[in-house]
């Protein structure tokens, strides 16, 4: 099993299971020493479900406050829509921690209220592409977390996700449940003034891609994509059985010394079926100071290339479809390790840049986009 592999086991029980654990008392302290807990405003005292959470702490690390160099640049005066657009964009770029909150506010089926989640991370997202029209920024997480005797771990580094921004796109990958996605033609009239956001799976297969425009004002820029399906995450595959489909929006917004996405959910188990719950969701990107994140920078570096070129080989079978019906959620079914398998080769140079246009496509293949 390949070091990757292991590692991204690793953060999936992390990120399953650190939802601020270190505040957390002992397990068998009396009542009236258990301090409340609280998920967006609601109270999760005795009687109701726990958190999703675990025992993991990080490392201490320090938050910058002061508004950052891309927030003041974002707020320079007489910028044309277009470059403050990118800005707010760019400005999402930088070194985080990040914290992962997610609530269901309803549930439409009866039972018992499902357990809120909480997380957190430490990330670095770098811009991977900056030209007028298209933006690309790369997740990669870097964390170091404590053990019973507070000595810190090594660092532990993964590729987590990808965001790509497009100005006015002619077309948009949308995702359509049962793991396929289409190649959608969008009208001039609708794009115009939009951006394109195209998340992709930690692979760089398909996500989900919706349209938005961005608002400024001087306390903090605003995208809202439009409403949008997409597959489940981790957080939820791991756990749910009962629906198999998000449908909803996605904000991010922008602010001196960080960012927010939000997303508010509804869950079904198809398309056209009946939703099971509404959920909401946050993560806050909080920047950091002075942070190292040189294992992340090297393996950034490392694969830099090998990525690009899975990236030119999903552009080019879009160029020659219209859809694709993946054998299984990448994630999900593992078949991302085939990729991660050859990024560790790549990067080790046991893998020729000759050889990875075949080896990559190959793997696409056995994923079913042919």
């Amino acid at each position: 099993m390949s070091r990757r592999f292991l590692t991204l086991l690793a953060f999936a029980s992390v990120l399953a299971a650190s939802a601020f654990a270190a505040d957390a008392p002992p397990a068998n302290a009396p009542p009236d020493k258990v301090a409340s807990r609280y998920t967006f405003s609601w109270p999760v005292g005795p009687g109701a479900p726990a958190p999703r959470g675990g025992t993991t702490k990080g490392v201490p690390v320090e938050l910058d406050r002061e508004p950052s160099p891309q927030w003041r640049a974002l707020q320079e005066p007489s910028l044309v829509p277009q470059e403050r657009d990118r800005r707010a964009i760019l400005a999402m770029a930088g070194s985080y921690r990040v914290n992962f909150d997610f609530l269901e506010i309803a549930a439409f089926t009866g039972g018992d209220r499902p357990r809120p989640y909480q997380s957190w991370g430490t990330e670095k997202v770098y811009v991977d592409r900056d030209d007028p029209g298209h933006i690309s920024l790369v997740h990669m997480l870097e964390m170091r977390v404590l053990d019973a005797e507070g000595k810190a771990s090594e660092p532990m580094v993964t590729k987590h996700w990808r965001q790509d921004w497009i100005y006015e796109p002619a077309s948009l990958v949308e995702y359509q449940g049962d793991n396929r996605w289409t190649r959608r033609e969008i009208p001039a009239a609708e794009r115009k003034g939009q951006w394109a956001q195209i998340v992709y799976q930690v692979d760089e297969a398909p996500r989900y891609g919706s349209l938005g425009k961005w608002q400024h004002n001087a306390s903090f820029s605003s995208w809202i994509s439009g409403d949008t399906a997409r597959p489940l995450p981790r957080r939820e595959w791991s756990v749910r059985k009962d629906y198999a489909l998000l449908r909803g929006t996605n904000r991010h917004t922008i602010l001196p010394s960080g960012w927010i996405q939000e997303e508010n959910n509804l869950k079904q188990a198809e398309s056209g079926t009946p939703f099971v719950g509404r959920e909401y969701g946050v993560a806050r990107y909080e920047r950091l100071k002075g942070a190292d994140f040189a294992a992340a920078d090297r393996s950034y570096a490392a694969e830099r290339e090998f990525w690009k070129a899975v990236m030119s080989d999903w552009e080019s079978y879009w160029q020659r479809n219209p859809q694709v019906t993946l054998t299984a959620h990448s994630d999900q079914s593992g078949a991302f390790m085939d990729l991660f398998q050859l990024a560790e080769e790549f990067a080790a140079g046991k893998l020729p840049a000759a050889d990875l246009p075949a080896r990559i496509r190959a793997a696409h293949a056995r994923q079913g986009a042919k």
